[in-house]
């Protein structure tokens, strides 16, 4: 992407015109202070060439004069037998002690260029200096004297004094050279760098104006545009960042809200239209759910009230058959009632998961076998296939699972006539698998896609033909939900529905990890 100051926010824009003022000014300010530093550093080294210049002049002088000195000496120890008093003595030994400490501090103002100059006059001097010392020791007495024919002599170390001399001499003016040009480079640079800061900034500033001027000036035309009565002129957004962007987006969605208001309240109108038709039904359906068992168990209650009522003698088995009515039909009514009750609880983040261990495999056998008689209304055969070993205890919510089961098993049957219903239970990995598989009349992808909706059924005409109220399905979602798992629906239209639930082994486990 292109960087345009109009692809920036006006805070932006003003951060950035700032930073680059400063990093300009930075950048002078540095230029200012290398350039004295680097004045100051080749000053000293230009001090300190001029001082090595003076200490080897001073060297020169003290080494003639110690030289002049020691020759006397040595002409009158040949002619006469007079000893050198210990005040004189002593004074010539602090003289040569000077001249060491002058060449030590000559050794400390050298650098590269002069390093090997220092060693062979420090050699030479070094040497001169020993029998200097040597000669004023042994002046008072018999052993040999002076020899001012030795190897390293006095005129050598003169001759070193002036190389390095020389030697200074010539990187004084390499220095002097290089502080005239320092000072020329740091005034260029200081000259180049403000009227660089000059123009930069000015560019900068022509900039920042021309980029606000042009941000606004689209604003205001689309402004006006929409004024005008044009709600279909956008702003183009893309164009713009930050304050100014925001407003352009912002008069774009007014733009939008507006053009399409319309539309919205039709669609809301719609929407509001097909909630209540939803309510509707599931109130025709709840009615109708509540309706039949309550008439089979006022009806039956009445036939053994009856039956209680006459003298003859009672027959058991119808007896006990109208008492298996009234408590299946009142089974039914507590199913439904709990559906809503928990679908209420659901909403309204109520609803609890208490876990424990238990064998699902025996929990799936139990749902089956105690629905077994929703088999027969419908004559479907029932085939399990569920490993009770293989699977093992898990750690999970027993009751949510078995109304899960329920839910799915009861479905099957109920929209499967004359068919077959598979369910099994298994385990993959840390996951219990539980799949309910009818050969019912199956889904298409539109009735697939909110199956799972509260109060909303496949068809509207479901509930007439089949019954119930359109909650099971919505508990199951919600209710794996809860147990951290999930399920999945694949179906044919005449062919029949597959559903698998998917929940973790250990529920705790699950709840500890996330």
């Amino acid at each position: 992407m292109k960087l345009r100051p109009g692809n920036l926010s006006l805070r932006a824009r003003l951060y950035l015109f700032s930073a680059a003022i400063l990093t300009l000014f930075a950048i002078n300010v540095a230029t200012h202070v290398w350039g004295s530093f680097a004045r100051s550093e080749s000053l000293v080294a230009y001090r300190d060439t001029v001082t090595a210049s003076q200490l080897i002049t001073d060297l020169e002088q003290s080494l003639e004069t110690n030289r002049q000195q020691i020759l006397v000496l040595a002409t009158l120890r040949e002619t006469t037998d007079q000893p050198l008093g210990e005040q004189e003595q002593l004074s010539a030994l602090e003289d040569i002690d000077n001249i060491n400490q002058r060449l030590r501090r000559l050794g400390g103002l050298g650098g590269e260029g002069t390093d090997a100059y220092y060693r062979r006059l420090h050699e030479s001097a070094g040497s001169l200096i020993d029998e200097w010392q040597r000669f004023y020791n042994n002046y008072n007495t018999d052993k040999a004297l002076f020899d001012f024919d030795s190897s390293i002599t006095y005129n050598d170390t003169q001759q070193r004094l002036q190389e390095l001399d020389k030697r200074q001499e010539f990187l004084a003016i390499q220095r002097s050279n290089a502080i005239d040009r320092t000072i020329t480079l740091t005034d260029r640079i200081t000259v180049i760098g403000f009227v660089t800061t000059i123009a930069v900034t000015m560019l900068l500033v022509i900039a920042l104006i021309r980029s606000t001027n042009a941000s606004l000036h689209r604003l205001k035309t689309g402004v006006q545009r929409f004024g005008s009565g044009d709600l279909t002129h956008r702003i183009d957004s893309r164009r713009d960042a930050g304050e100014i962007g925001d407003l352009a987006r912002t008069f774009n969605d007014m733009s939008s809200k507006l053009q399409f208001a319309i539309d919205e309240v039709r669609a809301a109108q719609a929407d509001a239209d097909a909630a209540n038709a939803a309510k509707s039904m599931f109130l025709a359906n709840v009615s109708h759910e509540l309706r039949t068992p309550l008439n089979a168990i006022i009806g039956y209650s009445e036939m053994l009230q009856d039956e209680l009522g006459d003298s003859q003698d009672i027959d058991r088995d119808q007896f006990q058959h109208d008492l298996g009515t009234i408590i299946f039909s009142g089974r039914q009514l507590l199913t439904l009632i709990n559906d809503i009750l928990d679908l209420s609880k659901i909403e309204t983040g109520k609803m609890q998961v208490s876990n424990e261990w238990f064998n699902p495999a025996a929990l799936v056998f139990q749902v089956c076998e105690a629905l077994s008689p929703l088999l027969s209304q419908n004559n479907n055969e029932l085939q399990l296939d569920i490993n009770m070993d293989e699977i093992g205890e898990i750690n999970s919510d027993r009751g949510k699972l078995q109304q899960i089961v329920t839910n799915l098993f009861s479905n099957a049957c109920k929209f499967t006539k004359d068919g077959q219903i598979r369910v099994s239970a298994e385990r993959a990995n840390n996951d219990l698998l539980v799949t309910v598989t009818d050969t019912g009349i199956g889904m298409n992808d539109e009735q697939q896609a909110k199956v799972f909706e509260a109060f909303v059924q496949a068809e509207a005409t479901t509930g007439t033909l089949y019954g119930g109220t359109g909650l099971g399905l919505a508990i199951v979602r919600d209710f794996c939900q809860m147990l951290g798992g999930h399920i999945t629906l694949s179906s044919t239209p005449g062919e029949g529905s597959t559903f698998q639930v998917t929940i973790p082994i250990d529920q705790g486990l699950n709840h500890a990890s996330a």
